[in-house]
């Protein structure tokens, strides 16, 4: 057992609290240049010419690289579907072609940002119109294919194939079918997309950035450069929040050419390149809009028969990690529960809106807003209470997946959802209206007689850990100081700082696998040229794939020092059992090696005169299997349920013809301090995994997932309709109850 549970402080918190960290903007160093990348405002059109010449003639511009200069114009998180800069005069197939309006067709290098923005107006560019498509079921026809490359609009498909349906249809007593329309969600982290790039002491293209995986980042920048993996080095000062959006490529590869470039040219000036927030929120990736259509079956007594569906997932432009999105969204959309007989297709497609990629929860909040309303819909109709609807079905040690291989052992979910219903009150009478007051706009008090209150429930599941046949390690390395007594430990390790605290809870892991307090122990982190391989900060995976790595080199450690070793340095590799893809045709797989497990209920008012919602309450049971740091374990789950508030809410990005209409937080609105739940009651639970580091699982998605569908059932419960898509936004919400008057 995990002998330290003490929530001790965040090892960053001081720096952060001071305002005294470093963050990627932050950084300015001496006799700096300033980048600026120039994007190609094209959502699909092929580039005829570019002029630079009059750019080039601005005073203090250094340098301006295009398409040309790039040794190998490709990158891509999962396939390199993507140039780094488009243009003319590169060896790419169709790197001249503008998928989405944020391609990088320039960068500028100059003594000033006045100079850098100027240059960039003046760069002449002329483009050939192409056929714009952003709706998948056009591009699904692919009369005008997109990516050329691929030879099809149709990124990646999927299917599963369990059962006998015409068996699990007859069987069925009653039928639901649902249609399901899933939003853009922009990750609005708090530093926009920074970096600083220079040629380190050891001749290293050196990029300072923030981002989720130093290795991986390093493996892309070297691919694009052209050099050899040691000649490319990533460091990661403080990161200013991810959620996923900081897994693909920013500025990583642009600076790091800047740098290589200027560098050719007997230039060594260290290049800074500092993105607005509306650059950010065009320029990077998005949560997958996604329309699912799905039936289930059930018998009177409330036993599932059968489930079909069809997931459509808008990829957009590029790949990044739409495959493995996809995979995520095709497992779960059929929710934690026993199915015996299924049939899903499930499709990524190529369009010109912006990418889709990974955001917290990766594919799991799409799936399961499908799955629990059409959960609690079937409870409705049959008249069984959610709840006790959920336990019949849920998925249990041993129970096979719609994948056909059995679940890995320690499943919690009936403990979960029984300890999330107790909390809440969930067998006690209805909620009713108390008479507080309510101010929906908030200079003008609701009228009492138009708020009503509405109670629902909603669980999930999610991985831990990559999945599908993904190559999965993480690399530790530990350092025994001392004497007599081990007076000193350092823990090198690649894993990213995003806002989770991982540095904090990896030191706390190291100090008792060596058996120290932890103020002995000293972190170096997430640089290339001193820690390994971690893997990503990604996939709720960092402290158990962590935690089994300072395990390993914990153990090797201490048997070096037991044999005298002074000091004694241990360098391990931890590998999770393997996971296996989906197969073509029927999708049997083994697809993960350990789930997190979460249920949530939710109480709210709702003012069905304005269409405002007031979430009053908020339960979250989350089995984290070992709470390492509990204080860090309810951070995440607050941090989880206020962005799920916000997907479910009120995050509304526009687009038209491929293009963002509104890139500003003044115009796409995130939850402030009065828009948040009134109540979150943190339910931490630990059912240990039996292969996880002191029983601990991952768990900083799973808290996201449920939350839009249980406001979607309270909101129900509250007014008798249902609602089929989210953000629930106020006129929305109007509306649709007067269609239903």
């Amino acid at each position: 057992m995990m002998k330290d549970k003490t929530s001790i402080p965040r090892v960053d918190a001081l720096g952060k609290v001071t305002g005294l960290a470093e963050y990627p903007g932050d950084r300015v160093p001496e006799n700096f240049l300033v980048g600026k990348v120039l994007f190609s405002e094209q959502p699909h059109a092929r580039m005829v010419s570019m002029d630079v010449s009059a750019a080039e003639a601005v005073p203090g511009v250094v340098a301006i690289f295009t398409a040309a200069d790039v040794p190998v114009n490709e990158y891509g998180l999962i396939m390199p579907d993507q140039p780094v800069l488009v243009g003319l005069g590169s060896a790419k197939p169709y790197s001249d072609i503008s998928l989405w309006e944020c391609d990088h067709i320039a960068i500028v290098v100059a003594e000033t940002e006045e100079a850098a923005a100027t240059a960039c107006a003046k760069i002449q560019v002329k483009w050939e119109q192409l056929t714009i498509i952003t709706d998948m079921f056009e591009a699904m026809k692919d009369e005008v294919i997109l990516n050329r490359a691929d030879g099809t609009n149709i990124l990646k498909k999927y299917q599963i194939r369990k059962g006998d349906m015409a068996a699990g249809w007859a069987e069925a007593d009653v039928v639901i079918e649902g249609e399901y329309h899933l939003p853009y969600q922009e990750h609005a982290y708090l530093q926009p997309e920074a970096g600083v790039g220079y040629i380190d002491e050891a001749g290293r293209v050196t990029v300072e950035i923030g981002g989720q995986w130093t290795v991986e980042d390093q493996e892309q920048v070297a691919h694009a450069l052209g050099l050899p993996l040691e000649k490319v080095r990533i460091i990661y000062p403080a990161i200013g929040g991810a959620f996923g959006g900081r897994e693909d490529m920013s500025l990583q590869i642009v600076l790091g050419l800047a740098v290589m470039r200027l560098h050719e040219r007997g230039i060594d000036r260290p290049v800074r390149i500092v993105w607005s927030r509306e650059d950010s929120i065009r320029g990077h990736h998005k949560r997958h809009e996604a329309i699912v259509k799905t039936k289930w079956g059930a018998t009177n007594d409330g036993k599932i028969t059968a489930v079909s569906a069809e997931v459509f997932m808008n990829s957009g432009a590029y790949a990044y990690t739409s495959t493995k999105v996809l995979g995520n969204f095709h497992l779960m959309v059929t929710g934690p529960y026993e199915i015996p007989n299924a049939h899903l297709d499930s499709y990524a497609i190529t369009t010109n809106n912006v990418p889709g990629g990974a955001f917290r929860g990766f594919g799991g909040p799409q799936g399961a807003f499908a799955a629990e309303n059409q959960m609690n819909k079937l409870a409705e109709l049959l008249g069984i209470d959610p709840v006790e609807l959920r336990l019949k079905n849920i998925l249990k040690d041993g129970s096979l997946l719609t994948v056909q291989t059995p679940m890995p052992k320690a499943v919690s979910l009936t403990q979960v959802i029984e300890a999330c219903a107790d909390r809440i009150g969930w067998h006690s009478e209805q909620l009713t209206v108390d008479g507080e007051q309510f101010a929906s706009v908030q200079s003008l008090i609701s009228n009492p007689h138009a708020l009503k209150k509405g109670r629902g429930f909603a669980c999930s599941f999610k991985n831990v850990g990559f999945s599908f046949g993904a190559p999965e390690k993480c690399d530790a390395i530990i350092e025994l100081h001392g004497k007599a007594e081990i007076e000193k430990v350092i823990l090198r390790h690649g894993a990213a700082e995003v806002g989770q605290g991982s540095h904090t809870a990896l030191k706390q892991m190291a100090a008792t696998a060596v058996g120290v307090d932890v103020s002995r122990v000293e972190i170096d982190m997430s640089d290339t040229a001193s820690s390994g391989n971690s893997g990503s900060v990604s996939a709720s995976r960092m402290t158990f794939m962590a935690g089994n790595s300072i395990h390993k080199a914990a153990e090797k450690a201490l048997e070096k020092w037991a044999n005298e070793e002074r000091p004694a340095i241990a360098n391990e590799t931890y590998f999770p059992p393997a996971t296996q893809p989906y197969d073509p045709e029927t999708g049997v797989c083994m697809p993960n090696f350990s789930y997190g497990y979460v249920a949530e209920a939710v109480e709210l008012t709702v003012d069905i005169e304005t269409g405002h919602i007031r979430i009053d309450r908020v339960v979250c049971a989350n089995d984290v299997g070992k709470a390492i740091n509990p204080m860090l374990v309810e951070g995440q789950i607050e941090g989880a349920v206020v962005q799920a508030h916000g997907y479910a809410l009120m995050e509304n990005l526009q687009l038209k013809d491929g293009r963002i209409l509104n890139p500003y937080l003044s115009q796409y609105l995130i939850p402030g301090i009065k828009d948040i739940p009134t109540h979150v009651e943190s339910i931490i639970m630990e059912v240990p995994d039996p292969i996880g580091p002191w029983g601990a699982r991952g768990m900083a998605e799973m808290p996201f997932l449920p939350l839009a569908p249980a406001i979607v059932a309270a909101l129900h419960d509250a007014t008798g309709v249902w609602f089929n898509e989210i953000p629930l936004m106020p006129y929305k919400v109007v509306e649709k109850l007067r269609e239903h008057a």
